[in-house]
Parts: structure tokens; sequence; C-alpha cells
């Protein structure tokens, strides 16, 4: 080695470690950002999900413009360039510290309009610079000679994922809103700092530019520095669509159909993020896997694609979790074979985020429009199929399937082979059991394997896994309009045995109603006549009168309103207005028909309803406010229950259910009690004496009032056996709405003392 070398490569070596940790800390600071604004919003605009699809789609918007950016301003010197990205940086430091501004929606505000109106103005400046940084700083790599840029990619997605975990696991359970905003302010400026010597790097030459960069790339074309064209364009926002849109699709899928459980939504997130850093890593190795398992990969989700609750979710969860992370490597590391010369760098990644933003719309927009379940899983899952390099696993497979004249007799009889074993199963011929039917559909995921090389057959054979293992008997089932879908949510109404009827959100039954008539207005599941809230209401007019004042939160079935009594008045809030309208269809469930016709429900946010409601005007206000197996945590803040309290008559009562698979709700509740509430607990585990015909299911519901009279009261009118006291949770931080962390509550529920 020469002397001139050896120097060289340290300063090599340092150029892009400068480089590394300038891309690295700019894609952590986004991924802070976005939960983080998430939780800033979470008490002014609610917990509705159009909230976080509107947000979601700002946030891809605001990452497309820049990588616009990015794109139009490599037409710059180098120099030039940087003087206008740094003009940039600072110009919108002016909006710092980061945070909401300070207008706050009427309820008549749809959110999918003012809620990007809100985050542009609030965060829009900011993110839009910070979200260059990935090409920006990769192309300034390759001017200051630093080599190949595209691995730095990898990088950029290993800083994004420490930015996604870092929140939940260190800042948010640590740090109030306030400190969160301050702790990012300081990490825009270190940003601001790297970008400053990174612009140092690059050359003085006002013509330096990458047309002649001596970088090792491989392209799809022959001719590395040849300017894509507009099948190259398409084939890379493809490539970058299909898993944005299954990472999406695979949390839907998850909490849809195998559980509700907080924080699931990181781990698909995690996983796409960590895809990039396999698929543009310099060592192909691990890439070059993902890319040879993917077709098998596929053949197992294809085979679970329809499946709905498998009897281990757990199992199925990890199934789709790791085909996201496989089809995602593979997708992507075709992409990134597919990169072009450096000097198209921006061109490349503008492609990719344009792509992104198409899956993400598809999935967060378009799909709850379109579908009424979450077929945009199974349509991903094939989109995927067609987007694989087809290379057989045997090669005297590969021989026959590049052999036109031999392939397209094998094809033919292929096709016909698969679609009537897809047709035996869809019942129109003769019914199969189940059981045939999955013989047939594991056979046509063998011939699956054998048919990868074919991309039609490989396609068609995937098809008729899916139909053939549920999946036509899915369809078919939900002709009849039993499944609706919002952007709240999956809703199913179905029978539960021969004698009720229920509705299931996600994968929590909301409310049941009995068939026979002798019990069709029998309070059912969590609110029978012996739950917590059955024994406030049966012992509401001994408490407050005949003309007790009743709000209640969250509708379902609607099985609540037939607690009511003449001369009570009764108010219901309802975020979702597909619940009331299942609510209401005498079809489905006859609750509020045969109970309260005149049932008032106000649809849109309840904590921001009840804010404008008028004070001390209730007797009794009932929290029973899911999405699927969670409860907003913004009804829950020190704040909400100051909402609630205010509502309240003096000598009110609360009831709030916290029924709850993944958390133990109690250290919430008993904090805020501390706030002045007294409080009890009915744990209703065992089904007593008449509640036979109940559809019983086990319940927890907390009651707080300001009047410790009022309590004793409830005690006195129900049976003080009834009721236990809340555990006071000492060293339990309350909730906030600038302070909440749900990990603690994970750990206490699988703790031996939890429920």
């Amino acid at each position: 080695m020469n002397t001139a070398s050896a120097e060289r490569t340290p300063s090599l070596a340092r150029r892009r470690a400068l480089f590394l940790i300038a891309i690295c800390t700019g894609s952590m600071l986004l991924f802070l950002v976005q939960p983080m604004i998430a939780r800033m919003a979470l008490p002014r605009l609610g917990g509705a999900s159009s909230v976080w699809n509107s947000a979601m789609l700002v946030y891809q918007s605001l990452l497309l413009a820049g990588y616009g950016y990015a794109h139009w301003l490599g037409r710059f010197a180098p120099r030039r360039q940087a003087a206008i990205h740094l003009t940039l940086f600072c110009l919108a430091a002016l909006t710092l510290p980061i945070g909401l501004n300070a207008a706050s929606p009427t309820t008549e505000l749809d959110p999918a309009l003012w809620v990007p109106w809100l985050l542009l103005t609030s965060i829009g400046p900011l993110f839009f610079v910070v979200s260059a940084q990935a090409p920006l700083m990769q192309r300034w790599f390759a001017l200051s000679g630093g080599g190949d840029p595209y691995p730095l990619y990898a990088a950029s997605n290993l800083g994004s994922f420490a930015g996604l975990l870092a929140y939940p696991l260190f800042v948010e359970p640590f740090m109030d809103v306030g400190s969160q905003s301050l702790l990012w302010s300081l990490g825009y400026a270190s940003v601001a700092l790297l970008v400053v010597f990174c612009a140092l790097q690059l050359p003085k030459n006002a013509n330096a530019n990458l047309d002649n960069a001596a970088v090792d790339t491989v392209a799809a074309n022959d001719d590395a520095s040849a300017a894509p064209n507009g099948k190259t364009l398409m084939q890379w926002v493809i490539l970058a669509a299909i898993p944005s849109g299954l990472m999406l699709s695979s949390t839907q899928h998850l909490t849809t159909n195998i559980a509700a459980m907080p924080l699931i939504w990181v781990i698909p997130l995690g996983l796409y993020l960590l895809s990039f850093s396999v698929a543009f890593a310099q060592n192909r190795t691990l890439a070059d896997i993902m890319t040879k398992i993917a077709p098998v990969s596929l053949i197992f989700a294809a085979i679970t694609a329809f499946m709905g609750v498998a009897r281990s979710p757990y199992g199925a969860g990890v199934l789709v979790l790791c085909n996201l992370f496989i089809i995602s490597c593979a997708l992507h590391a075709r992409m990134f074979d597919a990169r072009p010369h450096p000097k198209f760098l921006t061109r490349f990644y503008l492609a990719m985020s344009f792509g992104g933003a198409i899956g993400g719309v598809f999935c967060a927009l378009l799909a709850p429009l379109i579908f009424d379940w979450t077929y945009e899983h199974p349509i991903l899952l094939l989109a995927a199929a067609l987007a694989l390099k087809p290379t057989a696993f045997v090669s005297e497979l590969q021989q026959l399937w590049s052999d036109k004249r031999r392939s397209r007799p094998a094809l033919v009889i292929g096709l016909i082979v698969v679609g009537i074993a897809a047709l035996s199963t869809s019942d129109l011929v003769f019914p199969l059991s189940f059981g045939y039917k999955l013989l047939i559909g594991l056979g046509l995921a063998a011939f699956a394997f054998f048919a990868f090389g074919k991309r039609p057959l490989y396609f068609a054979a995937l098809v008729g896994v899916m139909l053939s293992i549920n999946g036509a008997k899915w369809l078919a089932d939900n002709m009849d309009g039993r499944m609706m879908r919002s952007y709240f949510g999956v809703y199913t109404v179905r029978p539960m045995g021969d004698d009720a009827t229920s509705i299931v959100h996600g994968t929590t039954i909301h409310g049941v109603q009995m068939r026979d008539e002798a019990y069709a207005t029998t309070p059912t599941v969590y609110f029978t006549r012996k739950s917590g809230v059955g024994l406030a209401f049966t012992a509401a007019p001994e408490m407050f009168g005949p003309n007790a004042r009743i709000d209640v939160i969250g509708l379902g079935a609607g099985t609540m309103a037939c607690y009511a009594q003449p001369g009570q008045r009764w108010k219901f809030y309802e975020i979702d207005p597909l619940v009331e309208q299942i609510a209401r269809d005498t079809r489905h469930f006859s609750f509020i028909s045969r109970c309260k016709p005149d049932l008032d429900v106000e649809i849109g946010d309840a904590r921001l309803l009840i804010a404008e409601q008028p004070a001390n005007d209730v007797d009794i206000l009932v929290i029973d406010a899911f999405s699927s197996d969670a409860i907003p945590m913004h009804l829950l803040t020190t704040e909400a229950f100051e909402t609630y309290r205010r509502r309240l008559a003096p000598n009110g009562l609360l009831m709030a259910h916290i029924s709850n698979s993944y958390l133990d709700l109690k250290p919430v509740l008993a904090a805020a009690a501390r706030s002045g509430w007294e409080s009890r607990m009915r744990r209703y585990r065992q089904v007593e004496e008449g509640e036979e015909h109940s559809r019983f299911a086990p319940s927890t519901w907390i009651a707080l009032s300001r009047d410790p009279a009022t309590i004793a009261a409830l005690e006195r009118a129900t049976g003080r056996e009834r009721w236990e006291p809340l555990p006071p949770y000492p060293d339990f931080t309350p909730w906030t709405d600038s302070y909440g962390s749900i990990l603690p509550l994970m750990a206490a529920r699988w703790s031996p003392d939890g429920d």
C-alpha cells in the first residue's frame, strides 16, 4: 500500500461515518416526531381512526415532498445545494419548539380536512426539511467521493427503526410532551450541525457532478449511466407500493383477525423499516436468502389469508409478520438491484416515495371505502406474487418454463387443474367438508411450489389456495351484508350459537342479543344485571330518583338502552355513525327499538362532545368506549376526568368499564381517583343466579364519585359484598394529556396479581 492510499483510507472511513451519523439522526427524528405529534393531538382531536389515517397521509405527503425537494436541489452546484438546504434548515427552525398550534376544531369539522391542516401548519416545515435528509445526504456522499451511496439507505432505516422503538420504550414512559418537544428540538439542532459538517465535504468546484463518479452500481439496464425510462420508473413505484401497502394491511389484518394488542402497529412498521436495511446492505447474503424463500413464504401466507381467528392466533400472527418481512426484503432487494447511477439517485428515491404513498393511500383511505373486510391484504399478497422475480426452484423446471414451445401446454393444463380444484371447493358443484377443502388447498399449495417460475400459473395457484382454504366460503357468507366497515374498523354481525346474535369489532364482541322473545331485552355479556353497570342502573331510581339523567360513552348494540325507565333522560355518545346504523337496524338488533326508540345518540368523539354539554347536568356517566379491545387513552387522562367531573352533578356517579385482554387498567383509574374521587370495583367473574340466559361474559367495572355518600348509597342499594376497594397503586403516575404510557399496564396485566 502506498502512502497516498494509506492516508486516504482513514479519511474515507471518517467521511463515511459522518454521513452515516447524519442520515441516521435525521431518520430517527422523523420516526420520533410521528408518534410524538399523534400523542400531542390525541386530547384535541380524539381517538378516531380517521384522524390517524389523515395524519399518516400527511406524513407520507410531506415525505414525498421532501424527496421531491432533494431531487430538485440536484440541479444546482454542490456548494449552492448546501447553501439552499442550510437556509431552509434555519427558516424551519423558526417554528421550534415543535408542537401543535393553538387552534382547536369544532365537532362539525371533518377530521379528514381539519387534521391535515393542523399538522401541516404545526410541523410541516420541520418535517419537510428533515425528510429530505436520506436522499440528499446520499447524493452529497457520492459527490464528496465517498463511493456507492445506496448502502447508506440501510443506515437511514436503522435510524428510523431506532426512533420508532425509542418513543414507546424510552421517550413516552419517562417524559411529558413538553420535555419530548425539547428533546426533539435539540435533535433538530444536532442534525443541522451534522449537515454543516457534511456540506464541508462537498467539492468546491462549481461544475462537480456525478456523471463520471466511480461507483459500482447494479442497474436493471445494461448501461448503468443511462437515464431511467418510464418502464423502469414504474417498476420502482410498484416495488415500493406493494411492501408499503402490505405493512399497513398486515397491521389491519392482525388487529382485525388475530389480536388487537396495544403497540402491535409498531411491529409491522419496524419490520418494514428493517427490510430496507437488509435489501440495501452492501453484504447481499441475507437479501439473497430472503429473495429465494419469498415464494415459499407467500404460499404459507395464502394458506392463512382467509383463516380468520386461528386456533393459535399468536402463531398466525408470527406467520403474518414473517411474511411481511420476507416479502418486503425480496421486493426492496429487487428494487435495489434495479437502482440507477448515483446521478439519478434522487429520482430513484422520489419514485420510491411515490410508490410508498400509493400503498398508504390504498390501504388507509381507499380500502375502507371499497371493501367491507380487509380484502386489501390478500390482494397485496397476490400483487407481491406478480412482482417477485420468477425463478423456479428446480433447474429442470426453469428449463421447462423458459422453453415457450413446451411451457405453453403445461401452462394451459396447469390453469385448468387449478380452476377445477378451486371450483370444487366453492360448493357450487357439490358441498365438501372443510377437511376435504383443506386437503385440496394444501395440494394447490404444493403445486404452487413447482409453478413458481411461470408467473401466471404461480399466481393462479395462490388464488386457488386462498379460495380453497376458507376463501370461497368467506366470500359467500359475507354476501348478505353482515360484515361492514368504516374508518373506525370492521364490524361483523354474526350468529353466536343457535340462540343469539353478536356484533364483533375487530376481535372483540361489543354486544349480544338473545333471539328468544322472552329474553330479547335481557342485557347481556359485560352489561348483565349483576355486572357493575347493571347494578348501578338498577339502583339509579333509589339513588337519584325517578328522573335520573344518564350519559353513556359507546353505543355498541344498544344493550344498555334496555335499562332505561320512564322519566329518565338518556344520551349516548358514539364516534362511528355505522355503529348507530347497526344498532338501529332491527334485522340485526332490537334493543333500541324495543326499549327506547327515541334514544338520543350524538355522533362524534365523546370527550369533545361532553365538553360542550351543560355542567352538573348528569347523575350517571358511563365510559364504555372501545376500539376492538383497546380503550382510547385520551378518555382516561386527568384532563378527561376533569371534563367528566364538570358534566356530573356534585353527587354524580361515574362508571368505567375496564375489561381488557392485554392491559390492567386498574392503576389508571386508581391514579385518577387520587384527585378527589371515591372509588369501588366490581369484578364479575362467575355467572350468578338469574343470569343463565344473559350470555354472561366476565367484566370489571369501576365506580367513582366526588361524593363518598354516593358510593355508600350504591353499596347499600346493591349489596355491599358485591363491591371491593380499588387498590391504590401509589407509585403509578396518572395519565395526562401530556404524559402516558401503556407499558407498565402490560407488565401489570401479566403479573400474578393481574386479572
